[in-house]
């Protein structure tokens, strides 16, 4: 396999946008009602430590991926249930992500659009710029990042002009007490879109520069953290804890608010190709993933096979992963995230890290 390199930059690029991607369109800590950014913030500050967990993992394998340090962690017959699990995860959060885009799509704009058209067509997308190796995938960041951000932040200068916008839908801070605060961040918020984040372990070895990943990665939580936080308080103050909870696009539904002299309004199309643009980062950040597992698995040379072969599984598994999109939610926040995710991103990984730390200590 051709051994290609990004740039620091570059990493950041894709994994804030990755961290944004689905978050942006799902919100999260909606139970915890106007005590939304503070679960964000908490989250954000929990999941610092589980970065440092996939940051020393690193750096004691600098030139290894996830799947190439488990055999050399516990062996290469006990690794091989554990890759499998690993290679299910990025495969079926692929597909996660595309659905929620393809249910997005269809309740706005492409409504009469079959469901399996916008999700191929976006698959075919994302495996057209992995095609080209994760040099492409950075250089794309690099043009598609920064108007996201732009975006985004253009949208929340939207926001302060709507009528009913005010911070005092922010209070009473913890009115509702401290435990639907605690029930959201343990372990839902910490697991997404934080925890997400373990696919990092997937980019490391391809950095320019190994000495930059402790900063790269925790700049990635704080960063996406913070703006997610920002957010999370724009749409609060806009649209109100009750609707804020009650709603499954709550950036689209305080946007469609804005109405600036009667004549710029209906900025619904920004918000929907910056979510277009998110859900790339974070479908193609998994599909990247799971082929370079896959790839790594069973030795293959060349990763493109491996990505048409998985496109062709991603898309029929975000198609029958659920009926509609409240079980899709539903699935994924009830089972998939605090047990799937709990179990391959936080338990494995520091499991992980204690044999490898002690490995390591009696190697020196």
């Amino acid at each position: 396999m051709k051994i290609e390199k990004i740039s620091g930059l570059q990493l950041f690029y894709i994994m804030v946008g990755y961290e944004l991607g689905t978050a942006i369109i799902l919100g999260g800590g909606g139970e915890a009602k106007q005590d939304t950014w503070l679960v964000l913030v908490l989250g954000m500050l929990c999941s610092l430590i589980v970065m440092g967990v996939f940051i020393k993992l690193s750096t004691y394998y600098p030139d290894d991926t996830l799947i190439q340090m488990i055999p050399k962690i516990i062996g290469k017959y006990l690794s091989y249930p554990i890759i499998i699990l690993y290679i299910g995860h990025f495969t079926y959060s692929a597909a996660r992500a595309c659905r929620e885009l393809g249910d997005l799509i269809l309740a706005t704009i492409l409504t009469e659009t079959p469901i399996f058209v916008v999700i191929g067509s976006f698959m075919l997308l994302i495996v057209y710029c992995l095609c080209g190796g994760i040099e492409s995938f950075g250089r794309m960041s690099e043009m598609v990042f920064p108007i996201y951000l732009f975006s985004l932040a253009v949208i929340w200068i939207l926001l302060l002009s709507v009528e009913d916008f005010t911070t005092r839908n922010l209070t009473p801070v913890l009115g509702n007490g401290v435990k639907p605060v605690l029930n959201e961040v343990f372990p839902n918020r910490i697991n997404f879109p934080f925890g997400e984040t373990i696919i990092i372990t997937m980019f490391f070895p391809f950095l320019s520069n190994k000495l930059n990943i402790s900063k790269i990665g925790m700049l990635v939580v704080l960063v996406g953290g913070i703006l997610l936080t920002i957010n999370s308080i724009m749409l609060i103050s806009t649209i109100g804890p009750e609707i804020y909870s009650g709603n499954y696009f709550q950036l689209l539904t305080a946007t469609q608010m804005v109405s600036i002299a009667d004549f710029l309004e209906r900025f619904d199309a920004v918000v929907i190709l910056m979510m277009v643009a998110g859900v790339f980062f974070k479908a193609g950040g998994w599909t990247f993933g799971a082929a370079l597992a896959v790839s790594q698995l069973f030795k293959v040379k060349e990763m493109k096979p491996v990505l048409v072969a998985l496109s062709t599984i991603i898309v029929p598994i975000s198609l029958l992963s659920a009926n509609n999109y409240i079980e899709h939610i539903e699935i994924g926040f009830d089972f998939f995230v605090p047990y799937v995710h709990t179990f391959l991103q936080i338990f494995i990984p520091i499991l992980l890290f204690c044999i490898a730390f002690i490995r390591n200590k009696k190697l020196s």
